[in-house]
């Protein structure tokens, strides 16, 4: 199997759950997924399987969407529902106007700190193992993408928000960062992702109902995991050439563009992927991955 399954994960299943569930069916193929998902959370789950495994930092790279809830006035160590909530009993109520003139504070390029109960290792550690065995964990900001944040719901004390972000931006952050502005406070009550890239909900499949006829019948092409890459139709003649370790030169593709440091999604004549193509040396690109197999 090659390709990738675009799954709805349920709440109370970790994302390693869902990729458990797929490799017990698909034996002896491997797969992986492209971003986690908190077993709070729900929704989207990209899986690649077999060698698309190799294109999953590329999903990894794509916008997701979200729709989060929040409850205002309250606090928690990991930012959500997993730890003891604090009720604040001064919280302020922020209005409507005041929570959207907050929000283009939000969006952009922004420093965001993660939670303590995150993945994030330090010296070598997971940040939230730390935070569960009491020690202080204090991650320091880095740079995340915010493309669009606007506010679906707002009845007091909850806040229900659509967010559209780049890679590595923590939503239970964004929830508590804005509530502090407002000089309140906020956990994560709620969490689905709509979309990663082209992946949508109304698209996927719930991981509870995966058999291997479903899989079978789900499987997306790998060239979805690189939809947006320029695309370069090779011949028979140049894939055998790439199989065999050689170097292709820019001046040959078939491409969409020519830019002497873009990559390409490399393909035979029936549209199907056989390798991404990088810049090796002047003029020349390289397969990495390379899907395609010397005769």
């Amino acid at each position: 199997m090659f390709g990738v399954l675009n799954l709805i994960k349920p709440v109370g299943w970790s994302s390693r759950d869902v990729v458990n569930r797929v490799e017990r069916i698909i034996r002896p193929v491997k797969a992986g997924h492209a971003g986690t998902l908190d077993p709070l959370a729900s929704g989207v789950l990209v899986i690649c399987l077999g060698d698309a495994t190799r294109l999953i930092d590329y999903v990894q790279q794509l916008p997701k969407e979200y729709i989060a809830v929040f409850q205002l006035g309250r606090r928690s160590p990991s930012d959500d529902l997993e730890t003891e909530v604090e009720l604040l009993s001064d919280a302020p109520t922020p209005t409507l106007d005041e929570i959207a003139a907050a929000l283009p504070d939000f969006t952009g390029e922004i420093q965001q700190r993660p939670p303590a109960y995150s993945a994030v290792k330090i010296e070598g550690r997971r940040a939230y193992r730390l935070a569960r065995r009491g020690e202080a964990v204090e991650l320091a900001p880095r740079p995340v993408h915010v493309y669009e944040l606007e506010i679906e719901h707002y009845d007091y004390p909850e806040l229900r928000l659509r967010i559209r972000c780049g890679r590595g931006t923590y939503v239970r952050s964004l929830g508590r960062d804005l509530a502090g502005q407002l000089g309140s406070a906020a956990v994560m009550s709620g969490l689905v992702r709509t979309a990663i890239g082209p992946f949508g909900i109304d698209q996927g499949l719930h991981a509870e109902l995966l058999r291997e006829v479903t899989i079978n019948d789900h499987l997306l092409p790998a060239m979805a995991a690189v939809a947006k890459l320029p695309r370069a139709i090779l011949t028979n003649e140049q894939i055998a050439h790439l199989a065999r370790g050689g170097l292709i030169s820019l001046d040959e593709l078939n491409a969409q563009r020519a830019d002497p440091a873009a990559e390409f999604a490399a393909v035979d004549q029936q549209g199907k992927l056989v390798a991404i193509l990088k810049p090796a040396r002047q003029g020349l690109l390289k397969p990495s991955p390379n899907f395609s197999q010397a005769e």
